[in-house]
């Protein structure tokens, strides 16, 4: 099944988006870039090349598609041209464009040798000699580290390239290119590519903090300072141990494995707290350097296997499998405590990465149901018509439509070698190593010619830092319940997180960021509170700043309480919510993340949630008895924010006998890409009266609904705590309609559809949430939000504040049309455009 799936949605790919380098599985078109609105740094992989294509060169030939390798290969060398006038990323482009070339020459020759593909001469090293030398460019500075851009056609110098004025790069980006540079030296005979590799890792190694070992996230390319000096083994450094490691495995060369060794007992030392993997400072390697991990350093057990180090490998992974069970798929980034910090997830591989290799190790058959669960939750929350959509958000289900090349190129290899039985796979992969894109390089070129660059002066090996063997796992597990008592542990402790704090104190809870005494006894305890744009606010303390020693501690206490009370609320109340639209021709395809409210019915409690079609309640703001009261009847209403209290509005719409409501913001340009979860307050009353489900969206995703309601007359969607699976949401009539227009002639209705009804992605970066704040109330509705508490460096604990709130009197506000609505949210969303610095 995976086999066949494979070669198929490579064509589906090619039939919705050849030539651009990405298929949009919700929209089934291809993304070129300059056409779709910009979603920052993660377009720089996008060079107008093809991407896709080339990514998943090897994977056909490893799925044993051989006649579908073939055609891919001569559409390659017939149609991707490398001279575009195009910024892209370097190591993007090196990990995805050179390897693919690299992996699809290598699978070409075997092929060839095997009696198969003879008309092939090599035609994509030719290409792969080509794109280097359009990378070289990159490599010209002073300290040979590349600059993180270049330009295809122009290189990094002159106005022309619009690139060369950057003066950092991530420790990764220049340090996972040696396994590319080295193969394509070593294929064509020019040392240069190898050379500049290198060149660019010996600097990273004499820059290392020589007391800790480590090295930082972020380097200036010119003098070699540091500027971002946290460690890990995650996003920004990840790929640079790997590579030393894989680099010493290909090429043979001892000092890689002795550099790896160095780093890795520092890793073990101060990063690895099994099961968790924590950021520290370099140059004070005890101090952690923050409360979460990212899921790019899901791959770190798997790099274990390879470095023969199982234990903290099957503990590490255990935690990642829990969290994994906990939310489907590995959230972009989660707390200590395995709470979601950034809800996305872009189909990342690098956990089937790490089950792949255990498996290989141990051959325990727990790490094959391991992979059943990632297959099963790919195909039951991420199979959309068009292929797969990356995750908006893990809690939800709601989608992006983005498909990333690194799905096909790596997600589909790794699970179909962890079921593939020997007699399954066209040739021995124990002859290659994988990059970093898990792109296939034979191990025969350690003994191809090459020209080592020398090693830095002074540098001798250093016999004690080597271990020259790895450990024998029959050895290590003699025992086949070891590895399983290894995992118990963790398994229970990930199942006992979310903590109950016991109930808040009294202080904390009743405290009002509106009431003068309020404030001036913060004042005194040095706590200070500070209003943001957004009409959030925060509140740090000094403990300097208190009016005595006691009143300090009692600062310090009443901080305390505010978190506790803060992980209460998000413990209990914080989970986002779905609308899904399941009447056609969207059949539950699209999903929109809402925020909760705080009274009302509790979908989180409700297996089947509540189902119903949607009408726009007159008046819109809901702040009065309803004028169409028998058309809203038995329907789910749609309300505007503003001008009353939430359950204000839901008590008259629950009046005129509707069975749920959703809130849009009348906040223009809101959307939940860039802002934090918001939850409906109560009005300061006992509302136990109001019983049915009231949702919030913001904007621009109660646009979407809107516009299919206007489009479609009768629009059915699904309130509920999370997106159901399509089979047990529909009935079988409607199941069977869902079939036939999915697979009948109106396929190309449908994409159009989806075209036009999903959200934009406008931006593809987690939108970082750690500010634990909640809404203010500054006009007249009040919310809660957003998602976690995290200590600010050197500012004392942010903490949420509980805010009171009063009815607005402007009378100002008056509903807006539909139409008009409509017409607001044609415009471009340029506003998405402006999103969080730190990457991923």
């Amino acid at each position: 099944g995976g086999e066949d799936g494979g070669g198929r949605l490579m064509f589906e790919r090619t039939d919705h988006a050849y030539p651009a380098d990405e298929l949009m599985p919700l929209t089934c078109r291809g993304r070129v870039r300059g056409l779709e609105p910009s979603r920052g740094d993660v377009d720089d992989a996008l060079g107008k090349f093809s991407l896709t294509l080339i990514d998943t060169l090897d994977t056909l030939a490893l799925l044993n598609k051989t006649a579908e390798f073939e055609k891919a290969v001569r559409r390659v060398v017939t149609d991707v041209r490398l001279d575009n006038d195009i910024v892209v990323s370097v190591f993007e482009t090196n990990i995805r464009v050179l390897g693919g070339l690299l992996g699809g020459h290598s699978m070409a020759v075997m092929l060839k040798e095997s009696g198969r593909m003879l008309w092939y001469q090599d035609e994509l090293l030719h290409m792969a000699k080509d794109l280097g030398l359009r990378l070289l460019p990159a490599f010209n500075t002073s300290s040979g580290l590349p600059y993180p851009r270049v330009n295809l056609r122009f290189g990094v110098r002159g106005p022309e390239t619009r690139t060369g004025t950057e003066t950092d790069t991530c420790t990764a980006c220049a340090g996972t290119i040696i396994l590319e540079f080295a193969a394509l030296s070593r294929f064509t005979g020019d040392p240069t590519f190898e050379a500049h590799a290198r060149r660019a890792l010996d600097f990273l190694w004499e820059k290392r903090q020589r007391n800790s070992n480590l090295v930082g996230t972020t380097i200036n390319i010119h003098s070699g300072e540091w500027v971002r000096r946290d460690s890990g083994v995650g996003a920004g450094i990840d790929s640079y141990y790997e590579y030393l490691l894989k680099a010493y495995i290909l090429l043979g060369d001892d000092q890689f494995l002795q550099r790896f060794n160095t780093h890795y007992a520092s890793i073990m030392k101060y990063i690895s707290q099994p099961p968790l993997l924590l950021d520290v400072h370099i140059h004070k390697p005890l101090l952690p350097a923050r409360t979460w991990m990212d899921s790019l350093l899901a791959f770190f057990p798997g790099l274990q296997v390879l470095k023969g180090d199982i234990r903290p490998a099957i503990e590490t992974h255990e935690m990642l499998y829990q969290v994994t069970k906990k939310h489907n798929f590995l959230p972009e980034a989660f707390t200590t405590d395995f709470r979601v910090h950034w809800a996305q997830h872009p189909l990342r591989p690098e956990f089937a990465e790490s089950t792949y290799f255990l498996y290989k190790a141990t051959r325990d058959p727990y790490y094959l149901e391991v992979g059943r669960t990632i297959l099963e939750n790919l195909n039951r929350f991420a199979r959309v018509p068009c292929g797969f959509a990356a995750m908006k958000d893990v809690r939800t289900g709601s989608h992006e439509d983005r498909m990333d090349s690194f799905f096909l190129a790596e997600m589909f290899k790794y699970l179909f070698l962890l079921f593939a039985e020997e007699e399954d796979l066209p040739f021995n992969v124990e002859d290659y190593i994988f990059t970093t894109e898990a792109h296939l390089l034979p191990l025969s070129l350690s003994t191809a010619s090459n020209s080592q660059a020398p090693t830095l002066a002074g540098e001798e090996l250093d016999d004690s830092n080597f271990e020259w063997t790895c450990p024998n796992t029959r050895l290590l597990f003699p025992d086949p319940a070891f590895p399983r008592n290894l995992r118990e542990p963790i398994r229970s402790a990930v199942d006992k997180s979310y903590p109950g704090m016991g109930r808040p104190p009294l202080r904390a809870q009743d405290f009002m960021a509106n009431n003068p005494e309020h404030l001036e006894l913060l004042r005194r305890m040095g706590v200070s509170l500070i209003h943001l744009k957004d009409g959030r606010v925060q509140l740090v303390q000094h403990a300097t700043q208190a009016v005595s020693a006691v009143a300090a501690e009692d600062g310090m206490r009443f901080m305390q309480e505010m978190m506790e009370l803060s992980s209460q609320q998000q413990k209990e109340q914080l989970p986002p919510r779905a609308v899904q639209i399941i009447s056609p021709p969207f059949f539950g395809r699209v999903v929109l993340t809402a925020g909760p409210a705080q009274f009302g019915m509790d979908l989180s409690k409700s297996s089947s949630g509540v189902r119903g079609f949607v009408t726009i309640a007159e008046p819109y703001n809901g702040c009065s008895v309803l004028s169409n009261g028998e058309i809203v009847a038995g329907r789910i209403a749609l309300l505007q924010r503003g001008q009353c209290m939430f359950a204000e509005k839901a008590r008259h719409i629950q009046k005129a006998g509707a069975i749920g409501g959703i809130v849009i913001d009348d906040n223009e340009g809101s959307s939940s890409d860039t802002a934090p979860l918001f939850q409906m307050a109560g009005d300061g009353r006992n509302t136990d009266d109001v019983t049915l489900p009231l949702l919030f969206l913001f904007h621009k995703e109660g646009n979407i609904l809107l516009e299919a309601l206007k489009e479609y007359r009768e629009v059915e969607v699904l309130l509920s705590d999370k997106a159901r699976d399509r089979g047990e949401m529909l009935s079988e009539t409607e199941y069977e309609k869902m079939l036939i227009f999915e697979e009948g002639g109106t396929q190309e209705e449908d994409c159009s559809t989806e075209e036009k009804d999903h959200t934009s992605p406008a931006s593809s970066e987690p939108v970082h949430q750690s500010q634990v704040t909640i809404q203010e109330q500054t006009t007249d509705d009040s919310g809660v939000g957003p998602e976690s508490v995290q200590p600010a460096e050197g500012l004392g604990s942010y903490v949420p504040v509980a805010v009171g709130e009063e009815p607005a009197v402007d009378g100002d506000h008056s509903s807006q049309s539909v139409d008009s609505l409509m017409a607001d949210w044609e415009e471009d969303l340029e506003a998405f455009k402006q999103m969080e610095k730190d990457e991923l």
